[in-house]
């Protein structure tokens, strides 16, 4: 791995004194699908189940010389079939992850927000990107750039709680929550930041719990230490963030992307607020950020695990 995937890297390390994590793969048929969780498996990190036409899996898996011999497949005819079956290997008890192989993102997560049979919990769904960035100390999570298109203030309530939950899974030694917007003052014509403002009193009254969480922040004084000192900010988040509550969808995809393509960052996702966690990949994926993506579902899961066992 490169020295640019140092906290990726040190990500998965951490995960191989953990056993593999029982995943269901949804319909993985082509090269990249596979590969990926042919190495995942050969890390430690996934003991997967394969769900979908199993012909065509095994053609595949013959045509780029992936062996696939040794995992299981459980047939399903077409892609919605094969994400309804690996749903139902989760409500089995069969598998504590779900990862999602070449087929549509809405197909996977209709099977998963079923009413009847899906994967629903009373925490709203959303999703993280876990960002690799070049010249910055930390991963870096990003919410929600993928699955909540312009969430309500009650929408965002959960989606925070979700990624102060992951900082604590990813064992950040201090989560610190950026509430991001245009400008770093209240302003009534921009939504935004009212927003941010009431979530930032819902923490003050332990509605929202787990992290240090100001806003709004404009993107500059949420991770530059010297922009928020010259806009005379004092806030223990400020230039310090390492996680990103963005506005709406756009806004995030647009930050992850735009790090990804200026600055050559890797975006591992993760889908959270189900009954188990998600491993949301991307066909441009690199090998590196598809198995970081299978690291942190293993970390969720630990942190699942232990925090039932508390309540036990």
């Amino acid at each position: 791995m490169e020295a640019k995937h140092a906290k990726y890297k040190r990500l998965i390390e951490r995960c191989k004194s953990l056993p593999p994590l029982p995943t269901a793969v949804a319909h993985p048929c082509d090269k990249s699908s596979l590969e990926g969780v042919v190495e995942a498996t050969r890390l430690g990190l996934i003991a997967p189940i394969l769900t979908g036409p199993r012909k065509r899996i095994e053609e595949v898996a013959a045509q780029h010389d992936i062996a696939i011999a040794d995992y299981p497949i459980v047939d399903a005819p077409y892609s919605q079939a094969a994400a309804d079956r690996a749903v139902q290997l989760v409500r089995e008890g069969k598998a504590e992850a779900l990862m999602k192989g070449s087929l549509h993102t809405d197909e996977l997560m209709g099977a998963v927000v079923k009413k009847d049979g899906g994967l629903r919990t009373a925490r709203r769904i959303s999703h993280c990107f876990v960002m690799d960035v070049p010249g910055h100390e930390q991963v870096l999570i990003i919410t929600d750039a993928a699955i909540n298109i312009a969430p309500t203030l009650e929408e965002k309530v959960d989606i925070l709680q979700n990624a102060i939950d992951l900082g604590h899974a990813l064992e950040m030694p201090e989560v610190r929550v950026a509430i991001l917007s245009a400008m770093e003052t209240v302003n009534p014509k921009v939504p935004s930041t009212v927003e941010a403002a009431a979530l930032c009193k819902m923490v003050d009254r332990h509605q929202i719990m787990g992290a240090l969480v100001d806003g709004p922040l404009a993107l500059d004084n949420a991770i530059s230490l010297e922009a928020a000192k010259i806009k005379l900010i004092d806030s223990p988040v400020a230039g310090r963030a390492n996680v990103l509550l963005v506005p709406d969808l756009e806004a995030g995809n647009m930050l992850a992307k735009s790090l990804s393509f200026l600055a050559r960052a890797d975006a591992a996702g993760i889908v959270l607020g189900a009954r188990v966690p998600i491993i949301l990949t991307s066909r441009a994926d690199s090998m590196t950020t598809r198995l970081a993506s299978c690291a942190v579902a293993m970390l969720v899961a630990r942190a699942r695990r232990e925090s039932a066992k508390a309540v036990e």
